[in-house]
């Protein structure tokens, strides 16, 4: 299936960006570079089991393992301290993001 749409992308959507929008060539018409999901689990600063579960459900969605992402400064209203784990983040490039 990545194939495809990325096949479909360069097939279709390409000549028709190069017509519409007059780009000189094939190089100057817009690209993905990457795509990133992450997932913030907001339950996960009273349950940290919830992060694991999440952490799992990502990575069977993207096929590959998320990236653990840490609080960057506390807020005392959401109980939220400094380095508590709050998401979990993935990159895809190239064929996977396709």
């Amino acid at each position: 299936m990545a194939a495809r749409i990325k096949e479909a992308y360069q097939k279709q959507v390409v000549p028709r960006l190069m017509t519409e929008l007059c780009y000189p060539n094939v190089m100057a018409v817009p690209r993905l570079r990457k795509v990133v999901v992450n997932m913030g689990v907001g339950e996960a600063t009273q349950n940290i089991k919830v992060l694991d579960t999440a952490m799992d459900e990502l990575g069977r969605i993207t096929g590959q393992k998320p990236a653990l992402r840490r609080s960057r400064k506390s807020i005392a209203a959401f109980k939220l301290r400094q380095g508590m784990p709050i998401a979990a983040t993935v990159t895809l490039r190239g064929d996977r993001m396709y």
